[in-house]
């Protein structure tokens, strides 16, 4: 190639290259959804948490930021599960990288939902968990119910009047969110707390426990598939029925 070709080639600088990369990048795609199964998950003591999304065709990296994490993600990412990531897209031109920069995650469908419980129900009955032997039988008659619900749903209305109609007996209800974000902390601390209930108090212990909701998408369900939830129900002294 002779000189006067070569004066023709545009000359930049690694700044110049760096920004309009950037500003190509995040101006094409803005805001997305990326789907992708979470690898190469680091919390860090920062509170960032960075990871990878990948599938077959490739990987893209990621990062969450600590606000973000503080203000809750829609779920708790864990490596090997399928999401919907929603963020953006950024460039970093003194490293040659990009990331998206995530500020929610959904499960990617009833797939990636299925497979999660599975994995939790394989590991907690390797631990015995489920063992029939654990299991606390109903009594037959019991004077004091303890409900886990909503107080807005109709299922506490539903177990009212089933149990004034058959038996009419004292109800206790410890009103939790039956989904979203923090749920099944509250539901397990809801089962706990009746199961410290001493005998004999100035409040009644409970001789079984109900733990239920409405319907729902299988979404909506997963705060009863968590495992604090699952582990303070195997822990329970009281007889607990999942309704």
């Amino acid at each position: 190639m002779d000189a006067t070709a070569q004066s023709n080639i545009p000359e930049y600088s690694v700044a110049d290259i760096s920004a309009a990369v950037k500003r190509t990048l995040e101006g094409a795609f803005g805001r997305v959804r990326v789907r992708g199964e979470i690898t190469e998950l680091k919390r860090y003591p920062s509170g960032h948490i960075y990871l990878s999304l990948k599938d077959e065709g490739g990987k893209l990296a990621a990062v969450i930021w600590k606000s973000v994490v503080a203000r809750g993600l829609g779920l708790d990412p864990e490596n090997g599960v399928e999401v919907i990531a929603t963020g953006k897209l950024t460039a970093y031109g003194d490293r040659s990288t990009y990331q998206l920069m995530i500020d929610r995650l959904d499960y990617a469908g009833a797939g990636a939902l299925l497979a999660r419980i599975e994995a939790l129900r394989l590991r907690l009955a390797a631990q015995g968990v489920f063992d029939a032997a654990r299991k606390r039988a109903i009594p037959r008659l019991p004077q004091v119910i303890g409900v886990v619900s909503s107080p807005q749903g109709a299922v506490i209305q539903d177990i009212r009047t089933t149990i004034l109609r058959r038996f009419p007996r004292t109800i206790l209800l410890w009103p939790v969110p039956v989904q979203g974000e923090g749920a099944a902390e509250r539901i397990a601390a809801a089962i706990r707390g009746f199961d410290a209930i001493a005998p004999g108090g100035p409040l009644p212990r409970p001789d079984v426990l109900i733990v239920a909701r409405g319907g729902g998408s299988l979404e909506d369900l997963m705060a009863f598939n968590d495992e604090a939830v699952v582990r303070a129900a195997a822990a329970c002294r009281i007889p607990l029925i999942s309704a």
